[in-house]
């Protein structure tokens, strides 16, 4: 069952006009909300990034928090006390005619559930693999926009590589991965590029800095080289469905001699604590 504007249906059977801007130019935004045990994680934040989102390119958000809220009860209720992922998305909307300038027009809503299987510690401590490419996408990353084509090129590339992300650089210097924030830890010292509009600020991110900083990490919001990259103790990735991973092997280079670190152990431990409080 999912949700489409103002209705529950089976999904084989939701259906948008041909003529929504989302469908025919990926106009309209997206968040992914997880769910633990039936509990919604951070909901408000999630929230705010999608408000943030709408506002950027000027769709009036349809719903109040407290109807968000009720909808999300309604899909849990299927699916009681487990892990999920709450996809969401709101387009701008179907006109009458295809043009790239819009009018005032009533958004469509969607909203589903997928099943969220996060990776135990024993599996993370087994590392993972990425590579490196340069950041072609747009100048506007700070928008969780439904238009992800150069995201889908990168994601595939890694399928292709067989690897578990694409770490991007802008001239040289490390923004983010195509579907994650980036984190490189040198001694004591926790480094992830600042919030802008070259990337997506996630809502994990802000909670594996959290962690960090309940850790004991010293935490720098700048930009570093994608060269610094090769001579970092630790190397992490996070994501809503990822939380936060350790990449031990970038561009067929070992990281810390292809073994996880302390601080990437700890965090973890900290970041679950959060999550089941």
């Amino acid at each position: 069952m999912v949700f489409l504007n103002g209705e529950f249906t089976p999904k084989d059977q939701a259906c948008i006009s041909v003529m929504d801007r989302g469908f025919l130019f990926g106009d309209g935004v997206y968040e992914v909300i997880p769910v633990y045990a039936g509990k919604i994680f951070r909901l408000s934040d999630h929230l705010v990034r999608l408000q943030n989102s709408l506002d950027s390119i000027q769709i009036s958000n349809p719903y109040t928090p407290e109807k968000y809220q009720n909808i999300f009860d309604q899909l849990l209720e299927q699916s009681p006390n487990s892990n999920q992922a709450i996809y969401l998305q709101i387009t701008r909307g179907a006109d009458t005619v295809r043009k790239h300038s819009f009018n005032e027009l009533t958004p469509t809503v969607f909203i589903e559930l997928n099943p969220l299987i996060p990776k135990t510690k024993t599996e993370l401590e087994n590392g993972y693999h990425a590579i490196t490419q340069p950041d072609f996408r747009w100048e506007r990353c700070d928008i969780k926009a439904t238009s992800l084509l150069a995201n889908i090129i990168y994601s595939q590339q890694a399928k292709q590589s067989q690897v578990e992300e694409v770490i991007l650089h802008r001239d040289q210097m490390m923004t983010e991965g195509a579907t994650s924030n980036v984190f490189t830890v040198k001694g004591n010292t926790l480094f992830t590029h600042p919030t802008g509009q070259h990337i997506l600020s996630g809502i994990t991110r802000d909670l594996v800095i959290e962690s960090a900083r309940y850790c004991g990490l010293i935490i720098k919001e700048v930009a570093t080289k994608i060269d610094d990259i090769f001579s970092a103790n630790e190397v992490w990735i996070s994501s809503s469905t990822r939380e936060v991973m350790p990449i031990t092997n970038v561009d067929s280079k070992l990281i810390n001699n292809g073994k996880i670190g302390q601080h990437w152990s700890q965090v973890y431990d900290h970041y679950q604590t959060i999550k089941n409080a």
